[in-house]
């Protein structure tokens, strides 16, 4: 409570010798927000019709429907909900905190990550815990933090729903983007493990990336939460890929 009054009372301060900036564009903003109006129009947020399984919006379709890609798949997540486009503005974000070691802009992505917790796949869920895909180790040590972490602790902070470090990355993988769902599934077999004394039985769990784009590294974690013991599974990423 004391830590809160502080901050609230040097906020004010914080502003006028730093004043906020759009996350994108870096032009000068009056109030609290993350984005001027100009780049703010520029993300695109996914909303129905979109797959219920993978979130991949179609504009042709009408009601709740599984998207070709999804349909007679069968996955481990009970769902995985994405936020907005992987596109513009949210495409460079997410390049700046993975590769330019932003890392200040995980706070702008879990705001926006935490939309999702109002979509209707997990509004009447009552999680026990986040938990974020985490990196192999050798890439841990490039990137010197794991996005989804940092994005998942200030999502926590947001939400009031705790992060449990419950996965390892014990089997390094080459780069996915340029495998389908089939081969980013082989490339993935036994890449994930859960940690050992991590206590996810009987647990409701939010798994949380960046990007989803085919959901197989999503479904590989929620296999293995699954195995040892965990009531349920669902993911939520910023982007759609």
């Amino acid at each position: 409570m004391l830590k809160k009054k502080i901050t609230e009372a040097l906020e004010p301060l914080a502003t006028l010798f730093f004043p906020p900036h759009c996350a994108h564009c870096k032009k000068r903003l009056e109030s609290g927000v993350d984005f001027c109006v100009d780049c703010e129009a520029l993300i695109e947020r996914i909303k129905a019709p979109r797959c219920e399984s993978c979130s991949q919006p179609y504009d042709c379709a009408t009601g709740e429907f599984t998207c070709p890609n999804c349909r007679g798949e069968a996955f481990y997540f009970e769902c995985a909900v994405a936020v907005v486009r992987s596109r513009s503005v949210i495409r460079d974000l997410i390049h700046r905190i993975k590769y330019g070691k932003e890392i200040w802009l995980a706070r702008v992505l879990a705001q926006i990550a935490a939309e999702g917790l109002e979509d209707p796949r997990l509004v009447d869920e009552e999680f026990d815990a986040i938990v974020p895909v985490p990196l192999h180790p050798k890439r841990l040590r490039e990137r010197e933090y794991n996005q989804a972490e940092v994005i998942a602790e200030n999502l926590s902070r947001i939400a009031g729903i705790p992060v449990l470090g419950a996965l390892e990355r014990r089997r390094y993988t080459t780069t996915q983007t340029a495998l389908d769902r089939r081969n980013r599934r082989q490339n993935l077999r036994n890449a994930f493990s859960v940690v050992k004394n991590a206590d996810v039985t009987n647990k409701s769990l939010l798994l949380v990336d960046d990007v989803l784009t085919t959901g197989s590294t999503l479904d590989a974690c929620a296999a293995v939460l699954l195995e040892r013991g965990a009531s349920s599974v669902r993911a939520l990423t910023v982007a759609r890929g």
